[in-house]
């Protein structure tokens, strides 16, 4: 299997779908578990002679705890067992007739998620650690083992499927590559055997979980209704409204900030006051940090198009000051806005 390819067609599938992913704000866990396939391992022996070594198909389980940065970047540590039995060794001195090896590893993380449809995504990652091997000869009933610790590194590529408000089901393909493993048997009466990667290839399946705010389920953004008037003459206040969950702008808050920079550089305002607001979804600590994200995606908006950064302020309200009355946990689309106050 070639990890070049797979990430060449993860790369297309990104280009195809144009959409970008979300993942669950906050912390997460995750366990999976499947199959795990190592390449044919050359080492050379203590005696100079090049082994070839094949592997039986085993089994992994890998266990992560993770951190959702944004809608898209996320960072994990993860744990794995690797397990595979040994099937043949072809080399002049080394008649094995059985044997096994297993793997622990601690791996640190990077994750980028990319929606493809409403439920299902797809994430791309890299990761590096450490790995430790326990390598196990048994010839004419007599036992060798060693183990060693060694560098490792991974490519990551995974379809997501959203089965719940915080529940992720999904399956990962892992190239796994551990550098110039050693095990030292000569004290035993059996081989150094050294000199070669192991290159393997797991696929598993699992679940993830997300410990922070509910998953949040795609919307069509709102309609905005049209920005009150205090007076007749330019607008002094306007409002862009937000899908559920995003601070990203859409067409229509994009022409409600031009509509505010216009006004605010034809007459002349000294300063401009961005507040941002949320519905009541979600926890009140996640609300508040998503109303600041919303205010800054306007004042970035705003400095985009000429408004001086330094004449702009920014605030957030989280779910504190509503503009419909509502319960808690409540979907409002008038709710989630963020309000330009040209002074």
């Amino acid at each position: 299997m070639s990890l070049r390819m797979i990430m060449l067609g993860a790369v297309a599938s990104v280009a195809l779908s144009g959409v970008a992913g979300a993942a669950n704000p906050g912390w997460y866990l995750s366990l999976e578990g499947g199959a795990n396939w190592i390449d044919d391992w050359s080492p050379m022996l203590d005696k100079g002679q090049i082994a070839d070594v094949q592997f039986d198909t085993g089994w992994a389980v890998i266990g992560s705890v993770g951190y959702a940065f944004t809608q898209n970047w996320r960072t994990e540590v993860e744990f794995g067992y690797r397990k595979n039995g040994i099937s043949g060794v072809q080399a002049d001195e080394a008649n094995w007739t059985d044997g096994d090896l297993w793997e622990a590893s601690a791996m640190a993380n990077v994750l980028y998620d990319i929606r493809l449809a409403d439920k299902l995504g797809l994430s791309l990652g890299a990761g590096a650690g450490a790995d430790f091997a326990n390598l196990t000869d048994r010839r004419s009933n007599v036992e060798y083992s060693d183990e060693d610790w060694n560098f490792a590194y991974q490519g990551i590529v995974g379809l997501n499927y959203s089965i719940g408000s915080r529940t992720t089901a999904f399956v990962d393909y892992r190239y796994f590559r551990v550098a110039n493993p050693s095990f030292d048997m000569t004290g035993q009466g059996g081989y150094l055997i050294e000199g070669d990667d192991f290159v393997k290839h797991t696929v598993t399946a699992g679940l993830r979980y997300a410990l922070g705010a509910p998953a949040m389920a795609p919307e069509a953004p709102p309609v905005a209704p049209q920005p009150p008037a205090a007076e007749p003459g330019p607008s002094r206040q306007f409002i862009v409204f937000f899908g559920y969950n995003k601070y990203n702008l859409t067409s229509a808050a994009l022409r409600v900030i031009a509509e505010a920079v216009i006004a605010a550089k034809e007459n002349g305002s000294a300063t401009v006051v961005i507040t941002g607001h949320t519905d009541t979804m979600g926890s009140p600590d996640f609300n508040q940090k998503l109303s600041l994200r919303r205010s800054n995606a306007v004042k970035s908006e705003m400095a985009r198009q000429g408004v001086p950064a330094a004449n702009i302020s920014t605030n957030g309200k989280g779910e504190s000051e509503l503009l419909v009355q509502t319960g808690d946990n409540v979907k409002e689309p008038q709710n989630r806005r963020a309000s330009i106050d040209l002074n």
